[in-house]
């Protein structure tokens, strides 16, 4: 056998910026054939940047691979200590924005102390903590591909593994679906795991459409097999799956406590990496196919199209990832039915909202190029509860030069971005008592609220407006309001009179 000849290498000059290429390119076969992708740890965290070191100091481990990994952008947001407020080992001093409470709390509690971690649990980062203490085991498993199913008190927020949930009589009903709370028959939700029946039964005590899982959950019987291994479903869900008992979508109060709900969820469920991942699926409770003027909100949820019972008609269905998110109109829920202790604002929960929300739908924030203050009235083509002499109150304002001045209408003529955008970017908000002063949580931090009138609700919005952290005004002379009653033989409510203003610019 003839041996193989040896040839010498030529010799090469390799330059130093070739080398560094070549060794990002070393680096990202070595990181992918460990399966630690970019794409699967760090393209996918699509966060505010002031989110990102809370985000790392949850999962360690994520940060460490960043660390490691030379192509990863967020090193600077590394080794900075800081938690949102409901870990059970978070320092409060380095936790998310801390409410602050400089007015007085009436008489609610003892002391300045107490006052301010009232208002943590009410309506921040607390009601958060409250909910993941609460949770309890209510369906057992014993091995790993058992099912579970756990819950906070009253069915309020749960997630379930490997659950199955029979559609197959929705088949045969008739009529549209929208908060029904017989969805479910007995036995039509289950899993393979031991339930505790009477801590079940227990926590079911909140039977009302939007208030809890109580109407559905009531109804969670044992199976006596897995019923993926066993091949019982029709249909298998791999991605985690949020089912959303939704409040009126016209509506933007009302569907923003869906919303709000959802984004509070995320933290109660925060146990893995890709919790704030939009790779998941997202079931709307009714039957009805979703349209909403909001409807863009969901982009900064999910990537994959919405669901809805149709989906599912007369199927039996596996979801091995399932969560039952927070609700509308929980009994002292949020931000609807909050009783919200006196002289306190500025949850970091809500402001958190805010920018999560401006951040995944590419809302920007425009740099200002000059120092006049932007004013922006929000206008109603609504047959109630208008300001007749809304263009004076504009031409007013407009004498003034430091002001910039400029009078829309939220409507389905204006997509809903846009509306969100002309929002970020004002420093006062006015408007009459109505669901379009819900953008104020999406007002920059230094803003400022003027409902015109408060059509006799006047915690409503006020509220709101401290949970944001916006300062919040109100019409207070009464003389100087006039009022036109369009409908006085049918409802005596304010909320149904428009409003003539005496207006002043001092």
């Amino acid at each position: 056998m003839t041996k193989p000849r040896h040839t010498m290498a030529p010799m090469i000059s390799i330059s130093k910026q070739s080398i560094i290429i070549l060794s990002i390119i070393l680096i990202i076969i070595t990181v992918s054939g460990n399966n630690i992708t970019i794409a699967d740890d760090f393209g996918n965290i699509n966060l505010p940047d002031d989110h990102l070191k809370y985000y790392f100091n949850s999962y360690p481990k994520i940060a460490e691979k960043c660390r490691k990994n030379p192509l990863c952008p967020y090193k600077e947001h590394l080794d900075k200590k800081s938690c949102w407020g409901y870990e059970d080992d978070c320092d409060e001093k380095y936790s998310f924005l801390r409410s602050q409470c400089p007015g007085d709390h009436k008489g609610w509690v003892a002391t300045k102390q107490a006052q301010i971690d009232t208002f943590y649990s009410q309506g921040d980062f607390g009601y958060i903590r409250d909910q993941r203490k609460e949770m309890k085991l209510l369906c057992e498993p014993l091995y790993a591909d058992d099912s579970s199913l756990e819950c906070s008190e009253h069915l309020r927020f749960c997630r379930g593994r490997n659950i199955m949930i029979n559609f197959t009589n929705l088949a045969t009903r008739s009529g549209p679906i929208r908060y029904a709370m017989d969805v479910l028959n007995a036995g039509d939700i289950g899993g393979y795991c031991t339930l505790n029946e009477n801590e079940l039964e227990d926590n079911a005590d909140h039977i009302s459409a939007l208030q809890s899982w109580g109407p559905e959950l009531r109804n969670f019987r044992e199976l006596s097999r897995r019923p993926i291994i066993e091949g019982d479903c029709d249909i298998i869900i791999e991605k985690p799956t949020y089912i959303m008992k939704i409040d009126a979508t016209v509506n933007m109060y009302h569907h923003f406590c869906d919303f709000f709900n959802l984004y509070a969820s995320l933290h109660v469920n925060q146990s893995h990496p890709s919790t704030f991942d939009t790779d998941n699926h997202i079931l709307i409770w009714e039957s009805y196919s979703y349209r909403s003027a909001f409807q863009d909100t969901f982009e900064a949820f999910t990537k994959n199209p919405l669901w809805d019972l149709k989906t599912f008609t007369g199927k039996n269905v596996c979801f091995k990832n399932l969560v039952l998110p927070l609700l509308p109109r929980m009994i002292f829920g949020l931000y609807y039915n909050t009783p919200l202790i006196y002289g306190c604002e500025k949850s970091g929960l809500f402001k958190a909202f805010s920018e999560h929300i401006t951040h995944r739908l590419n809302i920007p924030l425009h740099k200002k190029n000059d120092s006049k203050i932007r004013v922006t009235l929000l206008s109603r083509d609504t047959r109630y509860r208008r300001i007749l002499n809304e263009n004076e109150l504009v031409a007013a304002l407009e004498k003034k030069p430091e002001y910039k001045v400029q009078k829309v209408v939220y409507n389905r003529d204006m997509p809903f971005k846009k509306q969100l955008e002309i929002t970020r970017n004002s420093d006062i908000f006015i408007g009459i008592h109505g669901a379009g002063l819900t953008h104020m949580m999406f007002l920059p931090d230094w803003a400022a609220i003027f409902e015109l009138y408060n059509c006799e609700d006047a915690s409503c919005y006020k509220d709101l407006a401290r949970l944001r952290g916006v300062k919040y005004f109100t019409w207070e002379d009464e003389e100087k309001l006039f009022r036109q009653d369009l409908v006085s033989t049918l409802n005596r409510s304010n909320e149904f009179k428009n409003i003539s203003n005496k207006f002043s610019i001092l």
